[in-house]
């Protein structure tokens, strides 16, 4: 690449500019970084002779404290003086981290990109251009190869994705720090960069990139030429496999499709397929992986009829005779409580306490009168002896008994006296707490969403 960086895959820019008239508005993620510092430079000479306005937009994760405080200002007085339009954005990742459960590095793409995508259009931008390189793209398929996401991670980092471009993928580390000396761009470093035991991409870039290098000097180059033959073919294939998944019927709230017609697909487009069924169930792709797919194929495969295999975001997938069957189960909500003569929401469920029967599945039952009542999921310690029994059965081999699946169970209401479990719809009620001459009398009322029991 020469030092005008004229090699920086200028045909994408070419084609940014080309579906926008008036010339368009581009928003520049900028660290202060070198990489990005070497975007922002080549963006206003770009500009400057193609047309079009380019907005630096820094965002701070509040992770480095006083670092983190300096890169913000490099950025914004670079901009002023350059008469550069800019704009930031804050976060404070660590809280958004615990909050939502995730690692840092992805609380912090996340409040990143969503920043830019909010200034973007805001702005009216037409693009959102990143920096990331060729290295970048190399550490991302060493990632996904370890983490076993199959050919779809292997192909790396999309150079164009919606309203977001990376002209650098193709670029060298070393070939932008080559133009950034030539062109004096000053820039600030990221301490943590260096050190290995920060993040693992700081471990590929430290320790097992250099020796990929010495095997073969243009070993990034040539991984992101894989990337870009892997992005071709999976493209091909990924049309094939929405056209099977395309195949499934929705029917109550669940999608199905059948076992024969997944186990008999060539696994190359079976297994994206199903990954894109479990994207339509949940509506999320992102910790779905390749993994997931083959084990779902593999149980397809089996003669058992009925099987049930839990996967992240809720999912549950089932074997159903025929038919593969895919849902999304959320959680059951936490403990409500009720009073007499009063009904509570308990998911899909809503449950009365009165001294009439309601329009759902009633239950008489004789409840102590200063017990607290609440209403909750089923708990592995619960224990229930229904009339006639012989002694007291888990709950979860009641439910068991009455027909419900694991999914179905986790839903139920259990009217619960004192934290004891007194009646459970489809189940019944415990003896302890069954009608008796002399005591009070209250009805427990248990209806559906669509106004029936079960």
């Amino acid at each position: 690449m020469g030092t005008d960086l004229q090699d920086a895959r200028l045909f994408m820019l070419l084609r940014l500019t080309e579906r926008d008239a008036p010339p368009p508005r581009y928003l520049a993620a900028v660290s202060g970084g070198l990489d990005s510092m070497c975007l922002l430079q080549f963006l206003l000479d770009w500009t400057a002779e193609k047309g079009g306005t380019v907005i630096a937009a820094h965002f701070n994760h509040r992770l480095r404290g006083e670092t983190a405080d300096r890169d913000e200002a490099f950025v914004q007085d670079w901009c002023r003086e350059n008469s550069v339009p800019f704009v930031r954005g804050e976060g404070d990742t660590r809280a958004y981290a615990r909050h939502e459960g995730l690692s840092i590095e992805e609380a912090a793409r996340r409040l990143r990109y969503g920043f830019l995508e909010r200034t973007a259009k805001a702005k009216k931008c037409a693009w959102i251009l990143t920096a990331h390189h060729a290295d970048d793209n190399a550490e991302t398929m060493l990632l996904n190869l370890v983490r076993g996401s199959g050919s779809r991670g292997m192909s790396g980092i999309p150079a164009i994705r919606g309203n977001i471009a990376r002209p650098f993928l193709w670029e060298t580390r070393a070939e932008l720090a080559r133009y950034a000396a030539v062109r004096g761009l000053p820039h600030v470093e990221d301490e943590t960069n260096q050190d290995p035991g920060a993040a693992a991409r700081n471990l590929l870039r430290q320790k097992v990139l250099p020796v990929l290098r010495e095997i073969n000097p243009r070993a990034v180059q040539n991984m992101g030429r894989t990337a870009a033959i892997l992005e071709r073919e999976n493209a091909l294939l990924d049309r094939q496999a929405v056209a099977l998944a395309d195949r499934a019927r929705r029917e109550d709230g669940v999608l199905r499709i059948g076992r024969r017609l997944l186990s008999e697909t060539h696994a190359a487009i079976a297994e994206p397929a199903v990954l894109h069924l479990l994207e339509a169930a949940c509506g999320r792709r992102r910790n779905l992986t390749a993994v997931d797919a083959e084990m779902v194929l593999v149980l397809c495969r089996k003669e058992q009829e009925k099987w049930e295999l839990r996967l992240p975001h809720n999912l549950l997938v089932r074997g159903e005779g025929p038919d593969l069957v895919i849902m999304c189960v959320p959680p059951p909500p936490g403990p409500v409580s009720i009073l007499p003569g009063r009904g509570v929401t308990f998911g899909d469920w809503f449950v009365t306490l009165g001294t009439e029967t309601g329009r759902g599945i009633s239950y008489p039952v004789a409840l102590p009168e200063k017990a607290p009542f609440t209403v909750s999921a089923w708990k592995s310690a619960d224990r229930m002896t229904l009339p006639g029994a012989r002694g007291a059965r888990s709950l979860k081999r009641l439910c068991a008994d009455a027909g419900f699946r694991p999914w179905q169970r986790d839903a139920l209401p259990v009217l619960r006296a004192g934290g004891l479990p007194v009646v459970v719809p489809g189940v019944g009620v415990d003896a302890a707490f069954e009608p008796q001459d002399g005591k009070p009398l209250l009805y427990v009322t248990f209806t559906k969403e669509d106004g029936n029991a079960q």
